[in-house]
C-alpha cells in the first residue's frame, strides 16, 4: 500500500496538455492528402460510431474497421505507422510542461486520461508527458466511474483534477465532494459547448489557458 499525500495533482490530456482538437485535424488532413475524400470521411464516420460505442476515442480501431472495407487497397497499410509515430510533441500547449513541472514541485502529479490500452498509452509517451509524469500515469474507459482505484495507486488527502470537460469535472465532484478541487481549462471544443456548459456545475476553478497553473500554489488550491 503507498503511503498517502496530503494533496495530489490530476491531469487529463487531451485538450488540457495536448491540443487534440489540432491532433484531429491533422489526422483528417492527412487522410484526405493521402487517401482522397472518401478515405476522410468514411475513417472519422467509423471513428464517430466507435466512439458512441465505447465512450472513448478509438483511432486504431477505426482504422481496422476501415481497413477491412478497404481490404484491397494496400496503401491503408501505411497508416497505422504514421498514426503511432505521430509527432505529439509538437501538440502541447504552451507551457503545458511547465505547468506539470511547476505542479510536481508542489506535490505529487499523476496523468488521469481515457482512451484505448494502445494509442493512448503511446500519444502520452511521444508526447513526453509519460516521463514528464515519472511514469505516473493512469488511462480509464471512463475515468469519472474509477476514483476508487485512483486512490488505491495514488492515495491523498485532497486531489486538484485539471481538465477540460465540466462533465468530468461535475461528475468527479459529485463523488469527491470537498475532497477535490476541480480545475476547468477553458481550451478546446468541449470547453467552448454552451449546451455542456449549461448543464454542468461550475468548476471550483477557472483557467484559460494550462500555462496559467504556473501562477498558482497550494494555497490557492485549499482555500477555494
Amino acid at each position: 500500500m503507498v503511503d498517502p499525500v496530503d494533496i495530489a495533482f490530476l491531469f487529463d490530456v487531451d485538450n488540457t496538455l495536448l491540443d487534440n482538437d489540432k491532433i484531429q485535424r491533422d489526422i483528417r488532413e492527412h487522410l484526405e492528402g493521402s487517401y482522397g475524400e472518401h478515405a476522410r470521411d468514411r475513417n472519422w464516420a467509423i471513428f464517430q460510431e466507435l466512439w458512441g460505442e465505447l465512450g472513448y476515442a478509438d483511432y486504431l480501431g477505426a482504422l481496422e474497421r476501415y481497413r477491412r472495407e478497404e481490404l484491397h487497397d494496400p496503401r491503408i497499410l501505411r497508416l497505422a505507422s504514421w498514426l503511432v509515430d505521430y509527432a505529439f510533441a509538437n501538440r502541447l500547449y504552451p507551457q503545458a510542461l511547465d505547468a506539470v513541472r511547476h505542479a510536481r514541485r508542489l506535490a505529487p502529479a499523476i496523468v488521469l486520461s481515457d482512451g484505448d490500452a494502445v494509442f493512448q498509452p503511446r500519444k502520452i509517451e511521444r508526447s513526453g508527458l509519460w516521463h514528464e509524469f515519472d511514469g505516473n500515469v493512469l488511462v480509464y474507459i471512463h475515468k469519472e466511474q474509477e476514483l476508487d482505484d485512483v486512490e488505491h495507486w495514488y492515495p491523498a488527502g485532497h486531489y486538484v483534477l485539471i481538465d477540460d470537460k465540466l462533465r468530468i469535472l461535475d461528475a468527479v465532484k459529485k463523488v469527491w465532494g470537498e475532497k477535490v478541487t476541480t480545475v476547468f481549462v477553458r481550451q478546446g471544443h468541449y470547453a467552448f459547448d454552451t449546451t455542456a456548459l449549461a448543464s454542468y456545475r461550475e468548476a471550483d476553478m477557472v483557467i484559460e489557458r494550462i500555462g496559467e497553473l504556473t501562477r498558482l500554489d497550494l494555497r490557492d488550491f485549499k482555500r477555494v
